[in-house]
């Protein structure tokens, strides 16, 4: 993968604990292919970092005229991407490189910060967000 990738700031999270949930088929298909990339340690590419629709939010079958149409969810996870960038001290609209991310995430959230940074989201019951930080941080020795 040598293009640009573009993602919201909270899938800068969901990547490393993603295990193939999701709201369609189609949004299954597109985060693999990107989780896979960012999660392979050989690649290194551009990721446009943006607090708005991502490539994956393309193909989700919430996504109506570049937002996010499931009930009362726009607003939600736009909040989602600030605490995010907020977090990791990072602009949307920036391009970083996906090692430089993918270091900021492991050294800035434990997985007790995703209590806040995505409090709310549906997903964060199941756990998998959680442990995929925890193993992220223990690979780079930061457990």
């Amino acid at each position: 993968m040598k293009k640009t990738v573009v993602l919201r700031g909270h899938h800068l999270l969901c990547v490393h604990g993603f295990q193939g949930m999701g709201y369609s088929p189609e949004f299954v298909n597109k985060m693999t292919e990107i989780v896979a990339a960012i999660r392979d340690k050989k690649l290194d590419f551009p990721i446009k970092v943006v607090a708005e629709l991502d490539e994956t939010c393309l193909v989700c079958p919430h996504s109506k005229e570049n937002i996010c149409n499931a009930p009362k969810a726009n607003e939600f996870v736009k909040g989602l991407d600030r605490k995010v960038l907020t977090h990791l001290q990072i602009e949307k609209n920036h391009l970083y490189h996906k090692e430089e991310l993918v270091s900021l995430i492991a050294e800035k959230v434990t997985p007790d910060d995703l209590d806040f940074l995505c409090e709310g989201c549906s997903w964060l019951s199941y756990g998998v967000c959680k442990e995929g930080i925890k193993a992220l941080r223990k690979k780079r020795n930061l457990s």
